[in-house]
């Protein structure tokens, strides 16, 4: 359930129980005032109101209490003798508030004040007392009172161990985060850097014996030294938990130039008028870009490749077309880097097509949904 229907609801709740008191209000005035004087109307009034300001007790628990407190001294000057319910909802709303203070103050002042409202219509101390103290009884008022700082420090245990459950969540999830980094580097950090070696050297020794290097095997040593990159960029966020600035769309046309080192006739268009974008977008709009260049070179056998950003009002379009050997009749099983891609677009409202050309090739088109401040 949402906040808001949470509060709803809390609302509702609030509003029958103040329409109840005050019913009962009423009826207890109507059924034990004999008399009829000029003070009844206000007497009535002021029964209902000292009930249905009930309905606001959650959001404003010190002006409830005060209105309650007034009311009740009002009907008791008016003559009725109706016990001051109201009042004692609304103690409790104000301790369970954490208005301990003023709720004491506002206690003391009804109980001196009751007997002086009940002697003002009765003209007899002694039966004034009485009434007052029917009307508010002090172990009513503390078991009000005890019942809201109960509930107040129920409340307080239960935050206090939502937010224990919510630490001991991110210390495992920082734990595991480091265990993640250190399986990453134990596996894959010397396996990359022994091919990265490798490549160089090989490099170096054909340069040396004035070879002309293989272009695969130039492209072996920058995609080489390209995963130590990203893989130490990887390591860093798992173990920092975000806080290393990660790549985004500034760094794209590096990616189109890596691509044609690799071979590829590659180029990047940008479209629209440039604006800031959140940050889980512009790491989604890299990564499309990343993922679908790194599938052409390596599975397309395309020649060409282009990459386009398009700035529309209310979205960030990112689309890679290539010319490789993908035909419409071609039967696409999307791999994990497909996948991957369409988890992140779908995470951020988006849409995400991958598939072969009608006239050949593959295109990828991403749209990323934008709230735009400006």
């Amino acid at each position: 359930m949402s906040t808001g229907r949470f509060r709803a609801g809390a609302d509702v709740g609030d509003g029958a129980i103040a329409v109840g008191v005050a019913a009962t209000l009423l009826i207890a005035g109507l059924s034990g005032h004999d008399s009829t004087t000029n003070l009844d109307p206000l007497g009535y009034a002021l029964l209902t109101a000292g009930g249905l300001a009930l309905a606001a007790r959650r959001r404003a628990p010190v002006p409830v209490l005060a209105v309650t407190g007034l009311c009740a001294v009002g009907y008791q000057a008016a003559g009725f003798d109706v016990p001051a319910v109201a009042f004692l909802f609304a103690v409790y709303a104000a301790v369970r508030a954490g208005h301990r203070v003023i709720t004491v103050a506002a206690s003391v002042t009804m109980l001196a004040a009751l007997p002086l409202a009940a002697l003002a219509s009765l003209h007899n101390t002694g039966e004034a007392f009485a009434q007052a103290r029917d009307a508010l009884e002090i172990a009513w008022l503390i078991a009000a009172g005890a019942a809201g700082e109960a509930l107040r420090q129920a409340e307080r245990r239960a935050d206090e161990a939502e937010r224990t459950r919510e630490e001991t969540a991110r210390r495992r999830a920082d734990e595991e985060r480091l265990h993640i980094a250190r399986e990453l580097h134990d596996s894959l950090v010397h396996q990359i850097s022994i091919i990265k070696v490798q490549s160089e050297v090989a490099v170096h020794l054909a340069r040396r014996r004035g070879e002309q290097v293989p272009e695969a095997l130039l492209a072996i040593q920058q995609a080489g030294r390209d995963a130590t990159r990203e893989l130490r960029a990887t390591l860093e966020a798992l173990r920092d938990d975000g806080t290393t600035p990660p790549h985004g769309r500034d760094d794209i046309p590096e990616l189109v130039k890596r691509a044609c080192t690799a071979g590829l006739e590659a180029t990047l268009t940008i479209e629209g008028h440039r604006y800031d974008v959140p940050a889980a977008v512009d790491r989604t709009a890299y990564r499309i870009v990343q993922e679908s260049l790194t599938n052409t070179a390596r599975h397309a056998a395309a020649t060409t490749v282009s990459v386009l950003i398009d700035y529309r009002p209310d979205a960030l379009a990112v689309r890679v077309d290539d010319d490789g050997k993908a035909t419409p009749d071609t039967t696409h099983v999307p791999g994990i880097g497909l996948l991957g891609m369409r988890e992140r677009v779908t995470a951020l409202g988006g849409h995400l097509r991958a598939e072969p050309r009608g006239e050949g090739g593959f295109t990828v088109q991403a749209e990323l949904p934008v709230e735009r401040t400006s």
